[in-house]
């Protein structure tokens, strides 16, 4: 095993060769936290990364996946969106209108005849070890559908099936990977649970079943929510609240919702000094007043 430090794999992502002048080098960011999946389009410079298009699985509410927002198929589409989203932001969405039939099949934008390049990322997995069916291979899948150029194969894929022989060639399996894509593995467990523990299955499934949601219905929602991502892939901002703060004495603060809480209020040293000293003064008149 070579003993690379972990910048080294990101000094090959962002080298940029000095015969194209400044050019911006995209990377397509994929992280996955506790609650959900977060893609981002940057690019590298000298003061740091900067980051032209994000998109959250958070926002998949809006488009009517209630929950589930971890998963493989929230993956996929947490990458259709960033991919639709970025398109649209530099005026592209148009002329890469991405995959139309998502069936798990391999796409390239790059193959198809167009006046104009695809835009163009290097996908940017962090850490996350690169296994078969790993969830970040669903991200890359969908922002490649929504027609995005990001250089990979399809060995990492679920579905795919290395040559057993030497000589044979490799099988993938395009329906196998378009069951996860639309969460078919989720159907499949919800389905057990409800037969084996129903109790566990409302509590477990409870978003799901408040927004009327069940196995049968798995397939229909994603469906749907892909269509409405490409349809309307922009960010829309959450309203503020507008909820004011009022400090008042003891760090106590009053908030305009009605709600009160305590915080202490950041002292300068001169009135910490000041503080000690006066501490310090009242417990000597206390011992003076014991002493008599």
């Amino acid at each position: 095993r070579e003993d690379n430090p972990p910048s080294s794999p990101r000094r090959k992502m962002v080298r940029q060769d000095k015969n194209k002048y400044n050019a911006k080098k995209y990377r397509l960011i994929v992280r996955f936290t506790n609650r959900k999946v977060i893609c981002q389009i940057a690019y590298a410079t000298i003061r740091g990364d900067m980051v032209v298009c994000q998109a959250t699985s958070s926002e998949l509410t809006k488009y009517g996946i209630p929950a589930g927002h971890k998963n493989y198929a929230a993956a996929y589409a947490t990458g259709l969106l960033v991919a639709r989203r970025v398109l649209k932001q530099f005026g592209l969405d148009e002329k890469f209108a991405g995959k139309e039939e998502l069936d798990g099949e391999d796409y390239h934008v790059e193959d198809e005849e167009t006046e104009q390049r695809p835009f163009k990322c290097i996908l940017d997995v962090g850490l996350q070890t690169t296994t078969v069916g790993h969830r970040m291979w669903g991200a890359l899948k969908g922002a490649v559908d929504g027609g995005l150029h990001i250089p990979h194969s399809n060995r990492k894929f679920p579905g795919y099936k290395p040559a057993e022989e030497k000589g044979q060639d490799p099988e993938y399996d395009a329906e196998a990977h378009k069951e996860k894509l639309f969460g078919m593995h989720v159907k499949e467990y919800m389905e057990t649970m409800a037969e084996e523990d129903p109790t566990k299955y409302e509590a477990h499934f409870s978003k799901y079943i408040e927004a009327d949601i069940d196995a049968d219905k798995m397939e229909d929602m994603y469906t749907e929510a892909f269509d409405k991502i490409k349809e309307e892939p922009e960010y829309e901002p959450t309203e503020k609240k507008g909820i004011t703060h009022t400090r008042g004495e003891g760090g106590q603060i009053t908030s305009s919702d009605g709600t009160e809480h305590v915080r202490n209020a950041k002292i300068t040293l001169e009135q910490r000094r000041e503080k000690v000293a006066r501490k310090i003064a009242a417990a000597q008149a206390k011992m003076m007043e014991d002493d008599e």
